[in-house]
């Protein structure tokens, strides 16, 4: 046995066969650190398979079977429950929430579960399992809590489970290479070695990954592109609200999100999400808020806007987007004050999504702007809902899934819906609105 010795971009992954200060794949200074490999004197030539290539109306296969996790929402996401064999990885903030949802999934599982730790001691899991179960002694959970990579699959291997849950990759280490536990070596020769497993015994097994300080999952990115799934789960830590999107999914589509509440007794899914980013009460009678229509994938609910506008003494006022895009928010402000002639070049502006949710939806645009807008003149929108993008013009453009939304807003009661259907340009609507 010889060793090899190459260098690893911590970031993306790029493999060189020596150091260089900026890595030439994602170009971050000082990324690449060094690790050995080892490697055979003898080298074993390939057998070579008498493969014959068939046709698409020659291949036969099987209907996947899918095992339903007990959490409608998780199941949607993934297409209609998890596949057999499959991979997934499940990424997150720390703190979000991502082992307490997959330690309720297991326990809520009727069939025989392996949970996997490498972060805390079954001790501390069972306290858990405790808070979030009412009876853990009818449970057929199996926890496990180690660090070795081959005692995990081991175990994998002995038990033959319905399922497995491995929190987290970034844990799991091996002797046989080089590197502590969460390197680059460690997690690809893990994430390898859990893949084989699952696609041998034909068992599902769920991964969580930690995120880097960019929201990104951490470790190679080659991770991303072993797996079946990558599921990301994202709300404020301060929140109950928590989102799960499929950012992969090889067995169904990308389009289906699942919203749950985190609470005391766990993750509880939210089924009716009527009242969960928008307050439809009495309470709503005051100035400078508005409901929206926004789409997470093909659901459609109502989000709640505030706006705040006051003078500000400062030579720069404050733009101030919690939940929007910041530089969304600044052309909005310049489209209202351009084609609208509203002062807005002294006013301190803030405006926040209610619910710590984030939206990326063109479709709010107009309700950002109406906010801002029943701030500064003291008008009470409370029975209005907004639904259009605004151009630079100061146009209102269509947005996708309109007949969805208006549904969705009239469904509950309301009758004053503005859009592309009803005004042409924004000016039009702050002028009906006076």
């Amino acid at each position: 046995m010889r060793s090899i010795t190459s260098f690893v971009c911590q970031e993306c992954g790029y493999e060189s066969p020596q150091w260089l200060g900026k890595c030439p794949e994602c170009g971050v200074w000082n990324s690449l650190k060094e690790f050995k490999v080892q490697s055979s004197k003898f080298k074993v030539q390939p057998q070579r398979e008498n493969i014959k290539p068939k046709t698409l109306a020659e291949i036969r296969y099987d209907s996947k079977d899918r095992i339903s996790t007990g959490f409608s929402e998780f199941d949607s996401v993934l297409g209609g429950g998890v596949v057999k064999g499959s991979v997934i990885l499940l990424a997150g903030d720390p703190g979000i929430g991502k082992s307490t949802l997959l330690l309720q999934l297991a326990l809520n599982h009727t069939q025989k579960v392996l949970y996997i730790s490498g972060e805390e001691s079954q001790e501390q899991i069972k306290m858990r399992a405790k808070r979030i179960h009412n009876d853990i002694e009818r449970v057929s959970v199996l926890v496990l809590s180690t660090t070795s990579t081959e005692t995990a699959i081991s175990a994998i291997e002995k038990t033959k489970p319905s399922f497995v849950v491995v929190d987290s990759i970034q844990t799991m280490e091996s002797e046989n290479v080089a590197g502590l536990a969460g390197s680059i070596p460690q997690v690809r020769y893990a994430a390898s070695q859990f893949i084989r497993t699952a696609k041998t015994l034909n068992i599902p097994i769920i991964i969580v990954g930690h995120v880097t300080k960019e929201g990104m999952v951490a470790g190679p990115m080659i991770l991303s592109h072993m797996v079946d799934s990558v599921l990301f789960l994202e709300g404020e830590k301060f929140t109950r609200t928590r989102i799960l999107r499929s950012l992969k999914n090889r067995f169904g589509s990308l389009d289906e999100v699942g919203i749950f509440s985190i609470g005391e007794k766990g993750i509880k899914e939210v089924r009716d999400t009527k009242d969960l980013f928008a307050s439809l009460s009495d309470e709503r009678q005051a100035f400078g808020n508005i409901l929206v229509v926004t789409l997470e994938g093909t659901r459609a609910f109502l989000v709640e806007i505030q706006g705040l506008v006051v003078s500000s003494n400062l030579p720069v006022p404050r733009r101030v987007a919690l939940g929007v895009d910041y530089k969304r928010l600044e052309l909005l402000l310049a489209v209202l004050q351009k084609h609208c002639g509203l002062p807005f070049g002294t006013m301190d502006i803030f405006v926040n999504v209610a619910g710590g949710l984030k939206l990326s939806d063109p479709a709010a645009d107009l309700g950002i702007c109406l906010a801002v807008f029943s701030s500064f003149r003291n008008i009470s929108l409370s029975d209005t809902v907004a639904i259009s993008e605004v151009g630079l013009l100061g146009e209102l453009r269509p947005v996708q899934f309109i007949e969805k939304r208006i549904k969705e807003a009239k469904k509950l009661g309301f009758k004053n819906i503005i859009s592309h259907n009803t005004y042409k340009t924004l000016n039009e609507v702050i002028k009906s609105l006076k």
